[in-house]
């Protein structure tokens, strides 16, 4: 796909691995809409930087605790760019939960926001998507693989997501592509402390976390030489799901 001058809409992209796809997306020549929950001032630099770029860029509000905005997103951002060409799935929720924490209402948040919201807003530009052959790309998550015990929701809708990904590719072959992205550590939580870090950086085989820029690389690459890619889910971990 060629990306200049294609519209890409990503969610969560005001800060941390949505804000590197945004501008890598943006250096391509892409136009961007910017999708954010609560941090409007972040979402706003990152419009800003992706302008400096010489691309248009509007950010968009939409809260996922109510999968029915999807619908309205991307009629909103039709309505402003008059196409859309990408949609990436990168906003997710992430919160701890052991099967002794069990919180209802915690993991209906978990599967509504990782789950479910990716496959309404891919209902609701599915026929924009197959008019310019375009791309949808799920952020999941190597961990699905060795998944964690304490952290019960997100793990389950992001193994959900994995699935999702690819009957997606079936359902909307041969028009839309749809791969998912699988990170490993690409961008660390706030609240882990240094040893933590250290503890689960010991067990990539590179020995390193990664960054948000290597996994917006990693998109890059599928959206612009992954013709004859759909229904794959890539890992992006520093080799951890290969041990």
């Amino acid at each position: 796909m060629e990306l200049k001058g294609r519209v890409a809409l990503v969610t969560g992209a005001a800060r941390r691995v949505g804000r590197a796809l945004a501008l890598r997306l943006a250096d391509a020549g892409c136009h961007l809409a910017i999708h954010y929950r609560q941090s409007a001032e972040a979402a706003a630099a990152t419009a800003s930087a992706c302008q400096t770029r010489g691309v248009e860029a509007e950010v968009f509000q939409a809260d996922f605790d109510d999968p029915a905005t999807a619908e309205r997103l991307v009629q909103s951002v039709l309505a402003r760019f008059g196409r859309l060409d990408v949609l990436i799935n990168n906003a997710a929720v992430f919160e701890r939960m052991t099967i002794d924490e069990f919180d209802l209402d915690a993991w209906d948040r978990a599967l509504r926001v990782n789950l479910t919201v990716p496959l309404a807003l891919t209902h609701a530009a599915r026929e924009a998507l197959r008019r310019t052959g375009g791309r949808v790309i799920n952020l999941c998550d190597a961990a699905t693989a060795r998944p964690w015990p304490d952290h019960l929701g997100y793990i389950v809708s992001k193994g959900g997501l994995d699935t999702l990904t690819r009957v997606l590719a079936r359902a909307l072959a041969p028009d839309v592509n749809v791969v998912g992205i699988a990170p490993g550590v690409a961008a660390w939580p706030e609240r882990y402390d240094q040893a933590t870090r250290d503890r689960l950086t010991a067990k990539i085989p590179l020995k390193r976390a990664g960054e948000p820029e290597e996994v917006a690389a990693a998109v890059h690459f599928v959206l612009s030489e992954g013709d004859y890619l759909t229904g794959v889910i890539i890992p992006i971990d520093g080799g951890r799901s290969a041990v």
